[in-house]
């Protein structure tokens, strides 16, 4: 026992002595100590930023869905579950979607004209997807200025299309029960045209009555008339969208009856980077479907809205750019609002009565807009009389603030502007030149009119309204260009 007890202590001397001191040992190991300590730390952050972005990634799959792929070139026959297996046809992806349900659900659609089931020209919505066009043929590559994933009907389209819209949602999307959104529809990258669709008077400007205004057009005058003219929106849904709505990078021309009309019950819309030319009644009308008033709100910005037409040839009602709805609120900025008809805002339909309370919650904010040669810049019910108060962008900070709580910013554009240069020069001067010209004719003593008087019926007499312009073609190429027009205004280039 006494010769281990001396091992053991010599055993300690020896130690004592290859350490200087005591105090050093101590430093030593608390350096020692602290490092390790760090470094365990620093590998368990660096482990939970690793489940923290494992767990991202996730969840970023899992609110995208399944991916599904559309082009020109594929097959009816294919899954259209990756890019070698594309569907050809856009409306069986939507119908599969509707029977799998599967909400959330993505679609990539390469370039091509997409005129829906056996070219009926419309597809449906039935569930909250993504709709992603601008995809290049071998789905490595997306631009939708570069690989244009179009909507184009023409004539032979108007027997099957004429009650939808072209982009049409199903009353499957609402939900009269909720009180949150239920999803989110995107539409993303679509480019529609319905030019070569609706029905024009020939583009011949010998002849006053086609409303032609030189030989650049493509067309005469829009038909106003219905047959032969079909009236359907570009965008449009059956009953209320319960949920958000984003509609971003499209175009949507010569709409024959709106661009966008639909009604939101609750959720957030965003419309934004878009280019609505040419479109008559107006580009862009949503109505808000909560009772109280409070449910719905859209953002309306970075759009280019140029030359919205009037009803009909006579130009009395309708033509605005973007007309605000009651029971929803909207925030509409950083867009251009050019050459619209009537007006380029419309903010004419008001709540009164026992609703009076839900329109005193509304807000409509409108900053940081440009505005060109627009028939009014702002339009609001009457005042005193019997016609509409139109308000020049100059005007807008004199509005009452319970009415247009924030108004800076907006502007007219000066002559010279880049977005002017832009425009097609031929429509623009036809449009400052337009000429309304209106001749009747009545005789009291003309043998008609004395015989109808005689037997109790109204006298008749005959009225001509001839417009020099009034919808006409607006070019599809042109109205690409309009893209990146103006530097942080309108639709941007991407």
């Amino acid at each position: 026992m006494k010769k281990y007890s001396f091992q053991v202590i010599a055993l300690l001397l020896c130690m004592l002595m290859a350490v200087p001191s005591y105090g050093q040992f101590g430093g030593n190991f608390g350096r020692i100590k602290g490092a390790i300590e760090q470094g365990a730390k620093k590998n368990e952050i660096e482990k939970e930023k690793k489940e923290a972005e494992k767990k991202a990634e996730e969840e970023a799959v899992k609110g995208q869905g399944v991916v599904y792929y559309v082009s020109a070139a594929g097959s009816a026959r294919a899954d259209g579950k990756s890019p070698d297996k594309a569907k050809k046809d856009l409306q069986a992806v939507l119908n599969l979607i509707r029977d799998n349900g599967e909400n959330g659900a993505v679609i990539r659609i390469a370039e091509g004209n997409y005129l829906g089931y056996m070219n009926s020209g419309y597809v449906e919505i039935y569930n909250f997807v993504t709709l992603e066009g601008g995809w290049n043929a071998s789905f490595t590559e997306r631009n939708p200025l570069k690989y244009i994933t179009k909507m184009e009907p023409t004539q032979e389209q108007l027997g099957s299309n004429g009650s939808k819209g072209v982009i049409h949602t199903n009353r499957a999307l609402d939900d009269v029960m909720a009180k949150k959104p239920k999803g989110t529809l995107v539409i993303d990258g679509i480019f529609i045209n319905l030019g070569f669709e609706n029905v024009y008077k020939p583009a011949d400007p010998s002849d006053p009555k086609f409303g032609c205004p030189s030989k650049a057009f493509e067309t005469g005058r829009i038909e106003d008339a219905i047959p032969p003219q079909v009236e359907h929106q570009i965008f449009h849904s059956d009953g209320w969208i319960a949920g958000n709505v984003i509609i971003r990078n499209c175009v949507f021309a010569n709409g024959v009856y709106f661009a966008l009309q639909f009604g939101s019950r609750c959720g957030e819309v965003e419309i934004c980077n878009n280019v609505f030319i040419s479109n008559r009644y107006g580009a862009c009308r949503i109505d808000g479907g909560d009772k109280n008033g409070e449910a719905c709100h859209v953002s309306f910005h970075h759009n280019t809205v140029a030359f919205s037409w009037c009803r009909d040839k006579e130009m009395a009602d309708m033509g605005y750019g973007y007309e605000c709805m009651t029971k929803i609120n909207c925030d509409i900025h950083h867009n251009i609002f050019a050459c619209n008809n009537m007006a380029a805002i419309a903010r004419t339909h008001v709540l009164s009565g026992p609703d009076k309370p839900i329109e005193a919650k509304r807000v409509t904010n409108i900053y940081d807009n440009a505005f060109f040669m627009n028939a009014a810049d702002l339009q609001l019910p009457p005042t005193g009389g019997g016609k509409w108060t139109n308000v020049k962008v100059a005007q807008f900070e004199d509005l009452d603030e319970s009415l247009i709580p924030k108004v800076e910013g907006n502007f007219e554009l000066k002559e010279g502007d880049s977005f002017i240069k832009a425009l097609d020069q031929d429509y623009l001067k036809g449009f400052a030149t337009l000429k309304v010209v209106s001749s009747s004719s009545f005789d009291r003593n003309s043998a008609a009119n004395q015989f109808r008087n005689a037997i109790g019926m109204n006298m008749q007499g005959s009225e001509t309204i001839r417009v020099s312009m009034y919808g006409n073609r607006y070019n599809f190429d042109k109205a690409l260009q309009l893209f990146g027009a103006k530097a942080g205004y309108g639709a941007q280039k991407f």
